[in-house]
C-alpha cells in the first residue's frame, strides 16, 4: 500500500474552512474538498482528528496552531516507526540478497529492478515497484549515487570552455555530397557568451581556424582554454599531466593561452559548454536550410550576437553579450597576428639522402640516413629536428618539388646528382688547364649530362696516373684535335703522352717498300717512225 505525504498547509486550510468566518458561514465537506483540492474522506479524517484534539466549531482560526496540527498528523498518518511504511519494512530482511542482485558477480550481470521484483514475489515478498526502487537506491547501491557540486565561475575573461558537437547533414555545393557538419563551440564561463565555428572535419587545421575566428569575434583571447580530449589537441589523456600534440603546443605558445583539458568521460569538467551543444542544435540549426557551409557560418555568427548573446540566460539571469562587454572584454588578452598553420609529422630519411614532407623532397646529411626526424613545415620553411635539436632547414617546396643542399651529398656524387656541368669543369681545371679544356670539349654537347661519365673517367685517370701525365696527354690530344677519353687512357697506359708524334713526310724522304727514285719518273726523247712510200723513217718531235 502506498501513502501520500501529508501537507501542513493542507491541514491548516481544511480546518480553517471548516471553522468558517463571521462573514461566511462554514461550508460543507464537499465545498471544503473542492476548495482545498482533496477528497471528502480526507476532509472528514482531518476534522475528526482535530475534534479529537479539542477543536470545536465555535473556535476561531487562532485555535488551529502547530500543536493541533501535529496531533492531527499523528492521528491520520500511518504508523511508520523508522520513517517508512510496511512495504519498506517487508524488504529489510531481503536487503543482503537485493544488494547482491544489484551489484552482480563475476558470472552474473546486475539485475534490473523489474527482475528483482519478480524474484522477490517468488519468495512471498510482494511490494510496490516504486518502494522497491527507493529501497534499492538508498540501501543497496542501485543507480548513480555520485554527488556533484557547483563550481564558481571564476574571474571574468579567464576561462573559456570548448567542445565539438554534431549538428546535421549539409550538401556540399562543390561536389554535391551530403557531409556531416560539426560545431566547435566556445563558451565564456563568466558571461556565458558564445561563438560557434562550423566545419566538416575535426582536424588540427579546423580547430585552429575556429580559434582564430573566435578571437576575432570576442575581440581578445581568454587566458585558459578548457577543451574536451580532442585528438588534434590531446595526444595522451591524463587527469594530471596530459600530453598535447606538437601542433597545439606550437599554437598555444603563439597565442599565449593555457590549456586545461577536461578528464576523459567527465562532462562535469566543462558543464557550461555541454548544454550549449543542444541549444545550438535546437535553436539555430533545426529547421534551417543552408546552401553552403559559408552561408551557414555567416548565419551562426549573427545568431551568436543577436539571439544567443541577447537572451536572458537561465543561470546568470542576464544577457550574455552585455555581461561580456562590461566585465570580460576589457581584460582579455590581445588578438595575436595571423597564425601560419604548420605541418607536424615524423619522417624517415631514406638511402637517397632525402625525406618526404607534404609530397616534396628535402635533403639531409648522410649521418641521418635511416633515422626518424620530427618536422615542422609552414608556408615558408621546413625544419627537421632530432630529439628537439634543429638539424636542417629548407625553404618550403610545392608538391612534387625538391630542395637539395649539395653539402648533404657525397662530394664525388654531387655534380652527377645535380647535373652541375660548371662545377665538374671547374674541378677538372684545378688539376690542369688542359684537363679543364678537355673536359669542356667533352661536355660540349646539347645534352651535356649524357657525357658526364666520360669526365668522371678522366678524373679517374688523374687519380691513377697523376695530374701531370694526364695534363700532358690532354695537351697532346688537343694539339691533334682528338677528343676521346679512351685515347687518353691508351696514351697513359703506353706512356706515350710525352712523345712527339712524327709528322707526315713527302714521298722519297724515307725508304719504304713502294718508294721510287725520282729518275725513274723522268721522261726521254724517242725516235718515231713514219711510213713513207712503204718504208719506215724516223720522225722528230714524237717519241
Amino acid at each position: 500500500m502506498a501513502f501520500r505525504e501529508i501537507s501542513v498547509n493542507e491541514i491548516r486550510e481544511v480546518l480553517r474552512l471548516w471553522l468558517g468566518t463571521p462573514a461566511l458561514p462554514a461550508p460543507g465537506s464537499r465545498k471544503i474538498a473542492e476548495h482545498a483540492g482533496v477528497d471528502r474522506k480526507t476532509v472528514r479524517r482531518y476534522v475528526e482528528a482535530a475534534q479529537g484534539g479539542g477543536l470545536k466549531r465555535t473556535d476561531t482560526a487562532a485555535a488551529v496552531n502547530d500543536d493541533l496540527i501535529a496531533a492531527v498528523v499523528d492521528a491520520v498518518r500511518p504508523d511508520r516507526p523508522h520513517g517508512h511504511g510496511a512495504a519498506w519494512e517487508q524488504l529489510v530482511p531481503h536487503e543482503e540478497q537485493i544488494t547482491k542482485w544489484v551489484a552482480g558477480d563475476g558470472e552474473q550481470k546486475p539485475l534490473t529492478i523489474t527482475k528483482i521484483e519478480v524474484l522477490l514475489a517468488r519468495k512471498g515478498c510482494v511490494v510496490p515497484y516504486r518502494t522497491l526502487h527507493r529501497f534499492a537506491t538508498e540501501r543497496c547501491g542501485f543507480g548513480r549515487k555520485n554527488l556533484t557540486v557547483r563550481v564558481v565561475d571564476g574571474d571574468p575573461g579567464i576561462e573559456c570552455q570548448v567542445d565539438f558537437g554534431y549538428l546535421g547533414m549539409l550538401t556540399d555545393p562543390e561536389d554535391g555530397r551530403a557531409r556531416k557538419v560539426h560545431a566547435l563551440i566556445f563558451t565564456a564561463v563568466y558571461s556565458r557568451h558564445m561563438f560557434v565555428w562550423l566545419t566538416y572535419s575535426q582536424t588540427l587545421v579546423a580547430v585552429i581556424a575556429g580559434c582564430e575566428a573566435a578571437w576575432k569575434f570576442f575581440g581578445g583571447v581568454f587566458a585558459v582554454l578548457i577543451p574536451d580530449n580532442l585528438k588534434p589537441v590531446v595526444n595522451e589523456a591524463d587527469p594530471i599531466t596530459p600530453r598535447f600534440t606538437d601542433g597545439w603546443l606550437d599554437y598555444s605558445n603563439h597565442v599565449g593561452f593555457i590549456t586545461d583539458p577536461a578528464r576523459v568521460r567527465s562532462p562535469k569538467d566543462k558543464p557550461r559548454v555541454e548544454r550549449t551543444v543542444q541549444y545550438v542544435r535546437g535553436n539555430f540549426w533545426a529547421g534551417e536550410r543552408f546552401t553552403s557551409l559559408a552561408q551557414a557560418q555567416e548565419a551562426v555568427v549573427r545568431w551568436c550576437a543577436s539571439t544567443a548573446g541577447m537572451r536572458i540566460h537561465g543561470t546568470t539571469c542576464a544577457r550574455p553579450l552585455e555581461v561580456f562587454e562590461d566585465f570580460e572584454l576589457p581584460v582579455l588578452l590581445p588578438v595575436p597576428a595571423v597564425y601560419d598553420v604548420p605541418i607536424f609529422k615524423d619522417v624517415k630519411v631514406h638511402r637517397d639522402f632525402h625525406a618526404e614532407v607534404a609530397r616534396a623532397l628535402y635533403s639531409l646529411p648522410q649521418q641521418w640516413i635511416g633515422s626518424t626526424l620530427s618536422v615542422r613545415a609552414d608556408t615558408e620553411l621546413v625544419k627537421f629536428y632530432h630529439r628537439g635539436t634543429l638539424v636542417k632547414i629548407h625553404p618550403r617546396q610545392p608538391p612534387g618539388g625538391r630542395s637539395t643542399d649539395r653539402d648533404d651529398l657525397p662530394e664525388h656524387k654531387t655534380d652527377y646528382a645535380l647535373r652541375d656541368v660548371a662545377s665538374l669543369i671547374a674541378k677538372c681545371t684545378s688539376h690542369g688547364p688542359n684537363i679543364g679544356i678537355y673536359a669542356e670539349r667533352i661536355l660540349d654537347d646539347p645534352l651535356p649530362w649524357t657525357r658526364i661519365r666520360s669526365v668522371y673517367r678522366l678524373q679517374g685517370l688523374v687519380r691513377r696516373y697523376g695530374a701531370e701525365r694526364v695534363e700532358q696527354a690532354c695537351a697532346l690530344s688537343l694539339d691533334l684535335d682528338v677528343v676521346s677519353v679512351t685515347k687518353i687512357a691508351s696514351m697513359l697506359e703506353r706512356a706515350t703522352e710525352s712523345t712527339t708524334p712524327d709528322l707526315p713526310k713527302a714521298v722519297g724522304q724515307s725508304s719504304t717498300r713502294f718508294s721510287r727514285d725520282p729518275t725513274e719518273f723522268r721522261s726521254t726523247a724517242t725516235t718515231s717512225l713514219s711510213v713513207v712510200d712503204g718504208s719506215t723513217a724516223p720522225s722528230e718531235g714524237r717519241p
